[in-house]
């Protein structure tokens, strides 16, 4: 038979799993990405995808915490259809794009990632905001110049 000190413990304990069980996000979701960059729930084939579609599909969806990034077929000027044409799109370049906007740091325009460095370089930058919205990726690239931030 068990006391009451050792039920009042089994109990917190059960307690205690049933509560960090609730508190754990499903997989998938946008909380349950808060440990790195998230690409999300539309994540098609822009090269296929663009070529059927207008300039305001959206392709990618990328998180900062709450707010979500698109980035849309676009037109030569701003969206996938740019970044392809100027700058190149493959696996690397939407890892880069989803950790700017994921962990970077504003730009006055968009986010950036640095290097750990001392003096930190600027690695690779996006640009927010198209025609066809505000939380657009209207470009995103390497940065190849030499601007520092001081240490």
């Amino acid at each position: 038979m068990l006391s009451n000190t050792s039920r009042t413990i089994k109990t917190a304990l059960a307690a205690g799993v049933v509560a960090s069980a609730l508190l754990i996000p499903a997989a998938g979701s946008a909380a349950a990405s808060s440990s790195g960059p998230a690409v999300s729930v539309r994540a098609v084939d822009p090269n296929t995808a663009c070529r059927s579609h207008g300039k305001n599909y959206v392709v990618r969806t990328y998180f900062r915490g709450p707010n979500k990034y698109t980035l849309r077929c676009g037109t030569s000027t701003w969206g996938w259809k740019h970044i392809k044409a100027g700058h190149g799109w493959n696996s690397s370049m939407d890892r880069k794009t989803s950790a700017a906007i994921w962990s970077g740091k504003w730009n006055g325009g968009g986010y950036s990632t640095w290097t750990a460095s001392c003096p930190s370089r600027e690695k690779f930058r996006t640009k927010i905001g198209t025609p066809a919205g505000t939380n657009d990726v209207r470009t995103a690239y390497q940065v190849t110049s030499l601007a520092a931030a001081s240490c």
